[in-house]
């Protein structure tokens, strides 16, 4: 691929930023936190950015845990969060379901965690699978069959610490057999930063082999899809343009902004670093970038000099 002669600029004004928008949207894993602990100095940007009337969302793929178990892992952390001011990706997969009028009478088979789970109960959706399913196994052989549940309508795929070949089969046979059951996917994306460390595979990897095995291509309701960002304008009354989102990957944060219309910030403490953001192979540009989100208290010391 060749280079497209763009390159995002360095943020040198975080006070005209800030300015120019009304609310704020943050991955968390890698912009919040990385590894568990919370990125020094963003406890006092958050803070400024409410002092300044600013609202501030947290829009995260991570499915495992659900909005409440999102909002005990900030209090935590130190961070003051309300449930309400958090949207997983296990949120979004409820929410799409009770969007499309998902039958009362029909059931979710969750290929993921407890979040995922927590987040159908509260929506009132029955379901299956899940982490209980994390010690089964198929018996193979001639004659073998693995009865499945023809009430399925949904299958819900998101990161799962026990993915294993029951739950892989089992989601399989339910989107390919049973009459207009659906593919939802929480995210795709390819590694996360579960240790300070590495990458590890991510929810994509499990999304991806029942893509294959199904061959029906799923239904993103996380970033970069836009079903988040319209959800929450229309929830919150905000307009797309006085928005920013805040992320450290470009294939999601990024283009999920760019897809929603909002300012872009690409900060480099999570998966992106700046070799991968100015590598001529790179076609995704943010409207600025910088090192962390604490980068924006200069707009803080600015007002005070």
């Amino acid at each position: 691929m060749e280079a497209d002669g763009k390159q995002a600029p360095l943020l040198t004004d975080a006070a005209g930023l800030i300015n120019d928008v009304d609310t704020f949207l943050f991955d968390v894993d890698g912009v919040i936190w990385r590894g568990g602990k919370v990125i020094e100095g963003v406890a006092e940007t958050l803070d400024m950015l409410r002092d300044m009337g600013k609202k501030l969302l947290f829009v995260t793929n991570n499915s495992t845990r659900s909005r409440k178990m999102f909002q005990e892992k900030f209090r935590s952390l130190g961070l003051a969060i309300s449930e309400e001011e958090v949207f997983s990706s296990s949120f979004a997969a409820a929410g799409y379901l009770q969007s499309i009028g998902f039958p009362a009478d029909k059931k979710v088979y969750v290929v993921g965690e407890e979040g995922i789970q927590q987040e159908l109960e509260q929506a009132g959706i029955q379901y299956l699978g899940g982490p209980e399913d994390g010690e089964k196994k198929v018996e193979m052989g001639s004659g073998k069959n693995l009865e499945i549940d023809p009430n399925v309508g949904a299958v819900v795929v998101g990161f799962d610490h026990h993915i294993n070949y029951y739950k892989m089969t089992y989601a399989t046979l339910c989107i390919r057999t049973n009459p207009g059951c659906i593919f939802i996917a929480t995210n795709c994306d390819s590694v996360a930063h579960f240790t300070d460390k590495q990458e590890w595979p991510a929810g994509g990897t499990m999304v991806g082999s029942i893509r294959v095995s199904s061959e029906t291509e799923p239904i993103v309701v996380g970033k970069p899809s836009t079903f988040m960002m319209d959800y929450l304008a229309n929830k919150f009354k905000i307009s797309k343009s006085k928005m920013c989102m805040v992320g450290d990957r470009l294939d999601t944060d990024i283009l999920f902004g760019q897809a929603g219309g909002c300012k872009t910030l690409l900060v480099l403490s999570g998966v992106t670093d700046l070799k991968s953001l100015h590598s001529p192979k790179n076609t995704i540009h943010p409207d600025f970038y910088t090192n962390e989100l604490p980068d924006l208290l200069a707009a803080k010391r600015g007002a005070a000099a």
